[in-house]
């Protein structure tokens, strides 16, 4: 099931329905897919409504009443943002939604019966409407919070549902009652308020403002009855993102104790997506629980996933982190909108761990012509990565690492309970390289890339830690020294950088039992491009819940054996007590002897695993 195609284009106000071309083009894949045997099932969006992730440049045409009136033609914010309700935007104040009118859903609805039939002139096996799911526009329809509306499509449970299930009606009187419909389905919608999301841990009592299970079961057993002929479960809205879109702080199958509520309650077919692990899912498929599995990032991380079981080659399958560095790179923090650039937004569905995802044309094995002798100096990934893909490509290529572990600073970014899948890739990557038979020289310090025996030379040496120059700053350890020693710590520990880095170790350090307190500069924590409100939601989510210290405009002056000594933002000093101080604020390149183009990892450019993958295929493409 490929992912949404909405309704009517982003960009113009083209309907799907609206030229013959692609549907055609559709079924010349259709005919390819069925000789497989495969399936194939077009997934098909209402909108997004408050969703709708603004970005700077459309908060810009929005605010800005004659560049609103000029683009209205190409990007029309006012027809993208409406909702059933005038209702707050998810990420942006200055751009609200407005109340949709009848009219523009009947024309919805009418979109996606011309949308459907034509699917089925082209073969496909079926569609999905996409969705009563993760507080999408026909979702926010659903909801109490957000539909506030007084005639016949708001109110009462009937009226709220009623936008859905004319949707089905008018699909099937259009295709058949036979022709297969799913839905797209969050049974809970976990959202305390306007962007405010319920977590998956104790001590969070809350007031559900959305969907509950008792209603999440009823609906369910409503919409299937009015013709929806399956379900595809989660939890969650945009405001508790993190169901929908789990992080790697999420339990793994995190949606399935509500999916298997309704399972009982229906007798069509029920599938779970969220965070799932094959084997837990056959076992509740085995006892009727549910019908099947959804999954989607870990086909972007390896195209061959279901292969590879199918084969039990579990070792051979490169895991999907939940890092969203790559899918879904959607950030947010104060004072800003949806930071992810339009190029970044037309990139989607490219993943961290393996560029070739949705960017083939690009990142591609292509073998050399003219086979070298390679020296990649350090094992972390970027250095492993580059390896891989030289020796794909039919170069000679010796590894060389000055520890004795292939990772490098990964090793301890990986060493969190939570980041099982970023031990997996390590070890994914080490297995790759064995049966690539790359030389690999462990216990190695390079000094002078001039005595390899080598005609070229990679360099991958990675970064070291930034300092702050202030009082006492050698008092402080260092993120990677804590990392691997964490019984360096007491039991009150300062963490100065409210990074992402600075933001998982005071969550470790909270869920060991200690008080973490954060000091940040910036006037929001994990203010960066590229990392997922997914993922930064549920760590501001669970400060806020667990009422940890965080000092946001804050720095540092001095640190002392008792704490830190900091300036707020209107430089009044005010001292914090604490047992330790652990420092993160960042890191410089750190490259060795060479050539710029030949640098790669955080010694070329401070990154994340995105950076330092795709960098790699950049420079071991050109040789």
């Amino acid at each position: 099931m490929p992912g949404i195609a909405p309704i009517r284009d982003l960009v113009g106000n083209k309907w799907l329905y609206q030229g013959d071309k692609k549907f055609e083009k559709l079924k010349s894949f259709m005919d390819e897919i069925h000789k497989t045997g495969a399936k194939l099932f077009v997934q098909i969006t209402a909108g997004f409504g408050r969703a709708f992730a603004i970005s700077g440049f459309t908060e810009k045409v929005y605010t800005n009443k004659l560049l609103r009136g000029l683009l209205k033609p190409i990007i029309n914010v006012d027809r993208l943002t409406m909702a059933p309700s005038a209702v707050p935007n998810r990420w942006s104040d200055k751009v609200p939604s407005r109340p949709m009118t009848q009219k523009e859903i009947k024309d919805i609805i009418d979109g996606f019966a011309k949308v459907a039939k034509k699917c089925k002139e082209a073969g496909v096996d079926g569609v999905e409407v996409h969705a009563v799911h993760e507080g999408y526009l026909l979702d926010q329809f659903t909801l109490p919070y957000v539909n506030k509306r007084k005639d016949e499509y708001g109110g009462s449970f009937e009226n709220r549902y009623r936008f859905a299930v004319e949707i089905v009606s008018a699909i099937k009187n259009t295709c058949g009652k036979d022709y297969p419909v799913s839905l797209r389905y969050s049974v809970v919608s976990k959202t305390k308020d306007f962007r405010a999301g319920a977590l998956p841990c104790e001590g969070d009592d809350y007031t559900e403002v959305g969907r509950d299970l008792s209603e999440g079961i009823k609906a369910a057993k409503y919409l299937a009855d009015a013709g929806y002929d399956m379900l595809n479960c989660d939890n969650g809205t945009y405001d508790a993102w993190y169901w929908s879109h789990p992080p790697m702080y999420m339990p793994l199958n995190c949606n399935y104790s509500e999916a298997e509520e309704v399972k009982k309650a229906v007798s069509v077919p029920v599938v779970v997506a969220g965070r799932n692990e094959p084997d837990f899912a056959a076992e509740k498929i085995a006892q009727g629980k549910i019908d099947a599995m959804g999954v989607a990032r870990q086909f972007l991380a390896d195209p061959e996933w279901i292969t590879k079981l199918m084969a039990d080659k579990l070792d051979d399958i490169r895991p999907c982190i939940c890092c969203h560095n790559g899918c879904f790179s959607l950030a947010k923090y104060e004072g800003v909108p949806n930071t992810q650039s339009l190029a970044e937004t037309k990139a989607m569905c490219r993943c961290a761990v393996n560029p070739i995802s949705m960017n083939s044309v690009k990142y591609r094995i292509v073998k050399t012509d003219k086979p070298k002798k390679f020296a990649v100096v350090g094992g972390g990934i970027g250095g492993m990565e580059t390896a891989r893909v030289l020796t794909l490509r039919g170069h000679k290529v010796t590894l060389y690492e000055k520890t004795g572990e292939l990772g490098g600073v990964f090793i301890p970014a990986a060493s969190f309970e939570f980041k099982e899948k970023d031990r997996q890739l390590i070890e994914w990557y080490k297995k790759q390289l064995r049966d690539l038979n790359v030389e690999v020289k462990l216990n190695c310090q390079i000094d002078d890339t001039g005595k390899l025996d080598a005609d070229e030379v990679i360099v991958a040496t990675g970064a070291v830690s930034r300092k702050l120059c202030i009082k006492g700053e050698e008092k402080a350890i260092e993120a990677v020294s804590y990392l691997n020693d964490r019984s360096q710590v007491g039991e009150k520990v300062i963490v100065i950088g409210g990074s992402l880095t600075g933001c998982e170790i005071a969550y470790e350090l909270f869920n060991q039992g200690k008080q973490p307190i954060i000091i940040e500069m910036k006037n929001d924590l994990m203010a960066a491009k590229g990392i997922c409100l997914a993922n930064t939601s549920y760590l501001r989510d669970f400060f806020k819940l667990k009422k940890v210290p965080v000092y946001l405009n804050t720095t540092v002056k001095e640190i002392n054996e008792k704490g830190i000594t900091a300036l707020d933002k209107n430089q009044n000093e005010f001292f914090v007590q604490g047992d330790s101080v652990i420092m993160c604020v960042g890191y410089l390149p750190n490259p060795i002897q060479g050539k710029k183009k030949n640098f790669v990892g955080d010694c070329y450019e401070v990154g994340n695993v995105m950076t330092a993958v795709t960098r790699a295929w950049d420079v071991a493409m050109k040789k």
